[in-house]
């Protein structure tokens, strides 16, 4: 997927997918204004006709995977 990160905000937990409800790690921004919340099974889903109508795409998919530091730990 395209990823363009943008000044927007990070998306938090309180971000919902536009077509299950769960967590949203992708923003669609459409070209024709307005804005898609996805997570990531949908946004993989769908792609590519979002590639067609997007803007941009704020993809923080990573998230997924990182690795939290453990408690106690300063990032450095």
């Amino acid at each position: 997927m395209t990823t363009v990160l943008t000044p927007a905000s990070h998306l938090t937990a309180a971000d919902r997918c536009d077509r299950c409800g769960a967590q949203a790690y992708l923003r669609v921004v459409l070209t024709s204004g307005g804005e898609l919340l996805f997570c990531a099974h949908h946004g993989r889903k769908f792609e590519p006709e979002l590639k067609k109508i997007a803007a941009e795409i704020q993809d923080e998919t990573d998230r997924l995977t990182a690795v939290p530091a453990a408690v106690g730990e300063e990032e450095h």
